[in-house]
């Protein structure tokens, strides 16, 4: 019996290694799609994160959350991670609980945040490089700062016309954007034409129309209107705000002379103690929703500027179609949205009417305000960024679209067409995993 058992374990025991060589040799193939999956899971992920980080950043600086469980009596994240996470408040007092469940108050210390850091240098990366543009470029346009490497006061007094530059509607197209992108380059570059000196040379610097407005202690002229008037009289009052001409630059000043000769243009000790008032944002707040209510729009979010249509916007998208001149009204708007404190603002309105004109069809006649002024209005340089790729991308006749330069265009193009790969990989990898 022994003998039997000895010569049957000699096969058991060889069986067994040869089923082991076996189960290794077929797991590299699973191995190699294994680590295929992970390695596009893990872009993915880094991707995620970095689109949601400026969210999350905003919402704890809005909130002022610390890491704390509202009770107290949960799991608190370290000194060091607290601080972390409050990059960017320094100087501001941060109550939390010690020893003893007593409240002690210290100051936040500012930690500089990896993910910030990385970011930070991403964006200057790609300031040296992608976003670089020159003047030989089909679309570059020498009034357009979007594509700047270095901010600088003053542009070129014009852009470089190429001979070569295509005849036909792209031309045409582009003469228009560079009409306007003198106008916007002299606003985001805080007026730098001599024409500034000008207008506030007889000017003196007591002398504060325009806050005196907004905080009530003056109407508007010619009309002779105050502004809570404006805010309860004229709200839903569509007639008055179609057809008088003189109130939107009372509204809405700009350090720039308008049509009504009885406004007052913005000084910069105005602008200063404008922001500093309260009471003056405030009501600047609620004609911004005046207007929107006048478009069809609805601030549905005052932190963020968000807006979205309101419930009259078909006969409202109409009356702006036919009545084009408040293409220009809505500039002004967006000009004295980045000056005078709200300029998170811009980059919402401006994404709806692209959204509207571009993707819903909606707003034909407003369409080439949208790209030639709107856009352009947005002080922040990646935002406008943000909002010409996404024109770009949901626009039809894209060998048509001139306002971005040409290297710009294709650089996006690429980048979709790698994302696209990517997904493409990531779908077969996942399916890979789930044949296995």
């Amino acid at each position: 019996m022994k003998v039997k058992r000895t010569s049957a374990s000699g096969p058991r025991r060889g069986s067994g290694r040869s089923r082991r060589k076996a189960r290794v040799t077929m797991s590299w193939p699973l191995r190699d799609r294994l680590c295929s999956a992970v390695a596009w899971l893990w872009r993915r992920t880094l991707a995620i994160r970095r689109l949601f980080a400026p969210i999350t950043r905003y919402l704890r600086s809005l909130t002022g959350w610390t890491g704390e469980c509202s009770g107290g009596d949960g799991p608190q994240l370290p000194d060091q991670q607290e601080d972390l996470w409050e990059a960017g408040r320094p100087g501001r007092p941060e109550v939390r609980r010690g020893s003893g469940g007593k409240r002690e108050a210290r100051v936040r210390v500012p930690v500089e945040d990896p993910e910030q850091e990385e970011e930070k240098q991403e964006d200057e990366e790609c300031d040296r490089e992608q976003y670089r543009s020159d003047n030989t470029d089909e679309f570059c346009c020498g009034y357009d700062s979007t594509w700047e490497t270095e901010q600088t006061e003053e542009r070129p007094a014009a852009s470089i016309r190429l001979q070569h530059r295509n005849q036909g509607m792209s031309s045409y197209k582009f003469n228009r954007f560079e009409n306007a992108a003198r106008d916007m380059q002299n606003y985001r570059h805080d007026y730098p034409s001599k024409r500034r000196q000008h207008w506030n040379q007889n000017i003196a610097s007591d002398y504060n129309p325009n806050l005196e407005f907004y905080l009530g202690n003056q109407p508007s002229l010619p009309d002779g209107i105050y502004i809570h008037d404006f805010h309860t009289e004229w709200f839903g009052n569509y007639k008055n705000l179609e057809y008088v001409h003189t109130f939107i630059q009372w509204l809405f000043p700009l350090m720039e002379p308008g049509m009504n000769h009885d406004a007052s243009i913005l000084t910069r000790e105005e602008i200063e103690a404008f922001l500093r008032n309260d009471t003056a944002k405030e009501n600047l707040l609620k004609s911004y929703e005046l207007m929107l209510d006048f478009y069809g729009i609805e601030l549905c979010d005052r932190i963020t500027g968000e807006v979205r249509r309101a419930s009259n916007w078909k006969d409202r998208f109409c009356n702006l179609n036919r009545r084009t001149h408040n293409n220009l009204r809505i500039t002004r708007i967006l000009k004295c949205l980045g000056i005078l404190g709200f300029p998170h603002y811009q980059a919402p309105l401006v994404h709806f009417f692209l959204n509207e004109t571009l993707v819903n069809g909606e707003l034909p006649d407003v369409k080439d305000s949208v790209l030639n002024y709107f856009v352009f209005a947005v002080l922040d340089k990646k935002q406008r960024r943000s909002l010409l790729e996404f024109a770009y991308f949901n626009y039809d006749r894209k060998d048509e679209f001139v306002w971005c330069p040409r290297k710009i265009q294709m650089m996006w193009s690429e980048r979709s067409a790698s994302e696209s790969q990517e997904g493409v990989e990531g779908e077969n990898a996942v399916k890979m995993l789930t044949w296995v």
